[in-house]
């Protein structure tokens, strides 16, 4: 599993990052300190694994993982290209599942982008970024299969589906939270 690391800048991300990791990202009190993603993957501990590498006195035990790939910090107009937004963007959609990061702190040592601590701000932020960005790459694709969905029952189901979310995120609601009406329809459409 690969779990993104996001939120914006200097809110403690690679902080989390090298405390779960032990990796020794650089961590500085400056927007931008990460600009490449840092990754580090750590072993899932598991007490059963131990039992049946003894129990079937196995030559190799390969544990589970979790890769941690620390994000750099989203801003206000990303999905526009503001900030690393472009960069941020095509990094979070290469994670299985993404842990935000929200400051909740005061430090006048610490800077803010926005100049203020303000966490429903901020998390209303990459929400909005994370929808502009997902309204985005289904206009490419709506465009995309509208064509072949004229003589293809199949893709103008797709194209439909499509539509639905599309209507949803311009409500201003994550896709997570999407209901499809036809559950078949949006596990065969939806890579």
């Amino acid at each position: 599993m690969k779990l993104g690391i996001v939120g914006l800048p200097n809110v403690g991300k690679s902080t989390l990052f090298n405390s779960l990791t032990k990796a020794g990202a650089e961590s500085a009190n400056y927007p931008f300190c990460t600009i490449d993603p840092n990754v580090g993957v750590v072993p899932v501990p598991d007490e059963r694994l131990d039992k049946l590498t003894a129990m079937y006195n196995s030559e190799k035990t390969t544990p589970a993982v979790i890769e941690f790939v620390d994000i750099a910090g989203l801003v206000k107009g990303a999905s526009k290209g503001e900030g690393l937004g472009n960069q941020f963007l095509s990094n979070i959609r290469e994670v299985d599942a993404i842990v935000h990061v929200v400051r909740c702190f005061d430090d006048p040592n610490v800077i803010h982008v926005d100049g203020s601590v303000d966490p429903l701000r901020d998390i209303e932020t990459i929400n909005l970024e994370l929808i502009f960005s997902d309204i985005e790459i289904l206009e490419r694709r709506i465009a995309k299969q509208s064509k072949g969905a004229f003589n293809n029952k199949e893709l103008a189901k797709e194209v439909e589906l499509l539509k639905a979310l599309k209507e949803h995120l311009e409500e201003g609601r994550l896709a997570r939270s999407f209901e499809a009406e036809d559950e078949d329809t949006l596990n065969s459409s939806i890579p």
